[in-house]
């Protein structure tokens, strides 16, 4: 029989025996950016459009082809959030951070929305680990935010990870290499795909970030930015090389490096898995000093980065590095009598409240038939009742994982599975 509903192309359900995935990588991510000193925020899932189409470009990929949006029934135009650096930086211009400790350092995991091609590692709907450091321009910022991003794979047991960084300048030194782009380009419009002729006209810096095998030789002539920098953005870059080499990170310049929103100034960077493909960044970020200015407020720096979470778990998978075990069902408790029914269900009740994960036995089903229950969920013991066990105040307990049992007082039995 043919399915009436199915999931929307490009998402995806979560099922249980993903879940301890999705528990190991938002606990990571949740006390390595504690230990970091930053603070969680949630933002809505929605926006006004305009916040994203001002700051993230209005010649990009995002707000060309792959932004979500709707009006509401007042006829205000909105935006399912397509990436999570916008809505934090509103959100710290709408709450007076700016009037804090600065740099302020916020987190978030968020569900992000683009209306994309889907493949492996890339959905319509993903979620978002992110971090953003706002109100302090110094390398070492950088530093430490790459260095966040690099210790949550590291704890997590990716290895092979490649760390690429760039510099693509500000706004003092950025217009004379674009020209330079322009005019490296001018004679080449004929080798490089439709998207790109566009982006010569709209967004030129773009250009170094396409992804179409033809258009990569031209891409590898291109003059590398890192040789037009201004003094400053200079110095600062060096800065960072020495703070990431001080803190022991590898990594590779790639000069054609860019990224994909307008917002960026100065410091880019990704991180690669070994398995490579259009789509194989892990993770990435850089610093957006203008972004803040942009949306009304003061001049304010800041750095961050989104990595995302289905990404590190296809990549986990790969790599066969696999969640603890800790967890999971501890006791199924069984009955084989309808007498016993009620003692097993507050059996259960009390397992739970001891901290011992326990179901119950639902149905009419046979102890054999419960056995094989148990042994479907997955659970350690089985804690059986029985008219015997009822009347001498005992319960058996049966390893699942080997079948041993043996009868003991129902005190002793909660005491053996408490953590």
């Amino acid at each position: 029989m043919a399915l009436r509903y199915q999931a929307p192309r490009g998402t995806q359900d979560i099922l249980p025996e993903d879940q301890p995935y999705w528990d190991w990588v938002r606990d990571t991510a949740s006390r390595l950016a504690s230990l970091f000193g930053y603070g969680r925020i949630d933002t809505p899932v929605f926006e006004p459009a305009g916040l994203f189409i001002r700051t993230t470009g209005e010649a990009t990929d995002i707000v060309q082809k792959e932004m979500y949006i709707f009006h509401d029934r007042g006829g205000q135009e909105l935006a399912l959030r397509p990436e999570g650096t916008a809505p934090v930086c509103r959100a710290y211009l709408e709450h007076g951070m700016q009037a804090r400790p600065q740099p302020v350092r916020l987190w978030y995991i968020a569900p992000i929305f683009r209306y994309d091609r889907p493949q492996a590692g890339r959905y319509r709907q993903h979620h978002q680990f992110g971090v953003e450091a706002i109100g302090d321009g110094s390398p070492l910022l950088d530093a430490e935010v790459i260095e966040l991003l690099w210790r949550l794979y590291e704890e997590l047991g990716l290895s092979g990870l490649t760390l690429r960084l760039n510099s693509i300048g500000d706004r003092k030194c950025r217009p004379a290499y674009v020209q330079l782009l322009r005019d490296y380009y001018s004679d080449k419009l004929d080798r490089v795909c439709a998207d790109c002729r566009q982006r010569y006209q709209r967004n030129p810096l773009r250009l170094l970030d396409c992804k179409q095998e033809a258009c990569q030789p031209v891409i590898a002539g291109a003059p590398p930015i890192t040789e037009h920098l201004c003094t400053e953005c200079a110095e600062h870059f060096a800065q960072l090389r020495e703070y990431l080499e001080g803190l022991g990170i590898p990594y590779e310049l790639e000069p054609r490096l860019v990224r994909g929103f307008d917002y960026y100034t100065r410091t880019v960077f990704e991180v690669h898995p070994p398995v490579e493909g259009a789509q194989s960044a892990l993770g990435g970020g850089g610093r957006y000093d203008g972004l803040i200015e942009e949306l009304g407020g003061p001049p304010t720096p800041a750095v961050g980065f989104g990595t995302g979470i289905e990404r590190i778990i296809l990549n986990l998978k790969r790599q066969e590095a696999t969640p603890s075990k800790n967890g999971g069902l501890d006791a199924f408790v069984a009955y084989q009598t309808p007498q016993a029914r009620l003692a097993a269900l507050r059996l259960a009740s009390r397992l739970r409240r001891e901290g011992i994960a326990a179901v119950i036995a639902t149905g009419d089903r046979s102890l054999k038939a419960q056995m094989r229950q148990a042994d479907a969920r997955g659970a350690r013991y089985a804690l059986i009742l029985g008219q015997r066990e009822l009347e001498a105040g005992t319960v058996t307990m049966r390893r699942l994982a080997d079948g041993q049992q043996e009868t003991l007082p129902l005190e002793q039995a909660i005491a053996r599975l408490r953590p």
